[in-house]
């Protein structure tokens, strides 16, 4: 293991024992994206192998962000699933060399909405994975990028 992958082990590791502290996240939760390495992946193909297989297409998933974003470095996306039952969203960026970019788990309960930023290496189909009622679905939108922020 090379220092940079031990920090960023280290890191993800301290993120995830400050949300379990303060309850914004279970052990089970933390376990659950703790133990994957779908993030490691470098095809779509292997990514939806990795989430369960080919989701169907749904109007109940929510996409928002930029047509353009001028710098790839900082994408804003905010996602909200209407489908119930919602269990889990995934932000995949297609022709990202990494293309799984986040992955959220959606206590019951609670509204199916997530917002980040992610890093964009050129223009792409921006693929959303809501797993609702242990069922896979999807929707896309495209963003172009006029800077690309995967080091690019």
């Amino acid at each position: 293991m090379t220092t940079a992958s031990r920090r960023s082990a280290l890191k993800q590791g301290s993120a995830l024992a400050a949300l379990v502290a303060c309850g914004l996240l279970t052990t089970r939760q933390a376990r659950a994206f703790a133990d994957s390495s779908a993030f490691e992946l470098k095809t779509m193909d292997e990514v939806l192998k990795a989430l369960g297989g080919t989701p169907a297409d749904s109007k109940d998933i929510t996409i928002t962000s930029p047509d353009i974003a001028e710098n790839g470095a900082v994408v804003p996306i905010a996602v909200t699933s209407n489908l119930p039952k919602t269990q889990e969203i995934y932000i995949v960026v297609e022709k990202n060399p990494l293309p799984l970019t986040a992955g959220f788990v959606i206590p019951e309960g609670t509204d199916a909405f997530v917002s980040t930023r992610v890093k964009m290496g050129q223009s792409a189909n921006v693929h959303v994975i809501v797993k609702a009622d242990g069922k896979l679905y999807s929707a896309r939108k495209e963003t172009k990028v006029t800077l690309g922020g995967c080091g690019g």
